[in-house]
């Protein structure tokens, strides 16, 4: 992965000592809170509902164990002993005192870590594949592209304060785990017909109360005009976006409100202006970025203590069909460690858990940890042969739950529990649902579905795209659950469609059960996943499992009233 050079060292101590300043400021009196706000947010510091918190960037999703460690001692010693993992990529700690902030991001430095940009109006952490380097189906590992981002975007003079945040995924797979088409510029991989390697360029996608799938603005993109070309469009928006109204400022509003076409052809007037200036410096700092990320010296070993323990232990097996992915060397996998246990809140880690991660990425994966938008970790490079032992060790820990992709495999933002912008909460029906289904013990039945909650219209838990999306919402000081349906966050992203009256927090889990009961019923003898099922069907059986004639019947009652 890639290391901190000089230059980034001094750059970071120097937004630390920066920040010191400040905090001492606003503890002593001297800047009030609306003073201080944008001050904080450039330093990822929020003001939660109970808390600050501090948001800490993890670059496209990569971490090595000791940053792992240094992550969960911040935890221990400034907060309550655990970090949340976000679906940008990032980890939040939810209880620091503000007085403390400054030690945090000292010790993230003292490892190459901080936690510049991961709020405020301005390019936020670039997200990448978490499988990247290690996917079998990988054009080509998308992290070096990520990381020239990163470093072009930070501290950019002229994105600073752009009308909204702005954000940006890259892929090097076809199936695309970065979800570029809801960022405001997707990137991915591709390869033309010469052969040659480059981008397609996605704008104008988001989630929140409006949500949009980018369109393509790019076809193919020369590597060598990735730079000024991205530069444009967001010089481009920076002009054009709106500042008069914060729920219509991000670019997916501005490429409506203009038209596709107006957007490329001023993209395209800007790009030229600024190609000339790129020299190929960037290009050769690039190559530089690349041979950062070369491939580990891959072993080669054995695999008869890997399929002795899949013939003798059935809870193994499950855990290495659903949690372990196919990998582009040899008799290697890609582990995904599910940090949704049955009723532990999705995405939470301890410092423990932490600390075994670590332990396990140096001694059988290479040093390499990701984290996914999904809210779990992952060790991209294990050998099969040492699988029994990573399972073993998980299984001790409380992370050996084989539920990678199946229905408690939720994406949930904090909701009402945390955050200040939250109008219900998502952790406990999250937990809820996942505990009914280990009880009912039909989860690995029900295959492939991925539910994801938030707890207001911002969408922070992307559920425009769950198979099945929750979005709790107050109606007149009471909660209330509306369902999505039909949504995906794959290569064709759909965004899922509202299928009626929400629920009461009571009511939801029940609600959710009789949905994949009916989803059991109506699939096909070949196992037909719930999102192809909905495709084949359509909305209708679905939404007759949610509302019974008799509550239909009921509600017509009540408004005829």
């Amino acid at each position: 992965m890639y290391d901190y050079n000089n230059f980034d060292e001094s750059f970071v101590r120097n937004r630390v000592s920066q920040f010191r300043a400040q905090v001492a400021r606003r503890i002593s009196g001297a800047l009030t809170e609306d003073e201080f706000k944008p001050l904080r947010l450039m330093n990822g510091v929020y003001l939660q509902l109970h808390a600050y918190m501090l948001r800490v960037a993890i670059p496209y999703g990569s971490l090595n164990p000791n940053q792992m460690r240094q992550l969960a001692m911040i935890s221990e010693r400034w907060d309550k002993g655990y970090g949340h993992w976000t679906t940008r990529q990032n980890i939040q700690y939810n209880w620091p005192r503000l007085a403390d902030i400054p030690d945090m991001l000292d010790a993230l430095a003292d490892v190459g870590m901080h936690a510049i940009q991961t709020s405020g109006n301005t390019i936020r952490n670039v997200t990448a594949d978490h499988f990247a380097g290690a996917a079998a189906d990988e054009i080509e590992d998308p992290r070096p592209t990520a990381e020239l981002l990163r470093q072009w975007s930070t501290d950019h003079p002229e994105f600073q304060f752009l009308p909204r945040k702005f954000k940006l995924a890259v892929t090097g797979s076809k199936a695309d785990r970065a979800v570029t088409k809801a960022h405001d510029i997707g990137i991915r991989i591709v390869k033309n017909d010469a052969g040659e390697v480059g981008y397609q360029i996605i704008v104008g996608g988001g989630l929140g109360r409006t949500p949009v799938v980018g369109q393509v603005l790019k076809d193919f993109l020369p590597r060598a005009d990735l730079l000024p070309y991205v530069e444009a469009i967001v010089s481009v928006y920076n002009s054009l976006g709106r500042r008069d109204n914060k729920f219509k400022a991000r670019i997916k509003i501005t490429t409506m409100e203009n038209g596709i076409d107006k957007i490329n052809e001023l993209v395209e007037t800007r790009f030229a202006q600024l190609r000339p200036l790129f020299s190929g410096a960037d290009q050769e700092h690039f190559n530089d970025i690349a041979a950062n990320f070369q491939a580990p010296a891959f072993k080669t070993a054995p695999l008869d203590t890997y399929h002795a323990a899949r013939d003798a232990d059935p809870l193994f097996r499950s855990w290495s069909d659903t949690n372990v992915d196919d990998h582009r060397a040899d008799g290697y996998g890609i582990v995904t460690i599910s940090m949704k246990a049955h009723g532990a809140t999705p995405g939470d880690a301890s410092a423990d858990q932490m600390r075994v991660i670590a332990d396990l990425a140096e001694h059988f994966g290479h040093g390499d940890i990701r984290i996914s938008h999904e809210q779990n970790v992952i060790l991209p490079h294990v050998h099969r042969a040492d699988l029994p032992a990573v399972f073993a060790a998980l299984r001790e820990h409380g992370m050996a739950t084989a539920n990678a992709g199946l229905i408690s495999d939720i994406i949930a933002c904090p909701g009402m529990d945390y955050c200040a912008l939250a109008t219900a909460r998502s952790i406990p029906v999250a937990q809820e649902i996942a505990e009914r289904f280990d009880e009912l013990k039909i989860e690995h039945d029900i295959g492939h579905l991925q539910i994801k909650i938030s707890g207001c219209i911002n969408a922070c838990g992307h559920h425009h795209l769950g198979h099945i999306g929750i979005l709790g919402l107050d109606r007149a000081g009471v909660e209330n659950y509306q369902i999505t349906l039909g949504g995906d966050a794959g290569p064709d992203t759909v965004i899922g469609k509202r299928a009626g009256p929400g629920f009461a927090y009571d009511q939801i889990v029940p609600a959710i059960e009789r949905l994949v009961l009916a989803y059991l019923d109506l699939r096909d003898d070949d196992g037909e996943t719930f999102i192809d099922a909905f495709r084949r069907l359509g909305e209708a059986p679905f939404k007759a499992a949610l509302y019974p004639i008799e509550d239909q019947l009921g509600e017509a009652k009540t408004n005829a009233a």
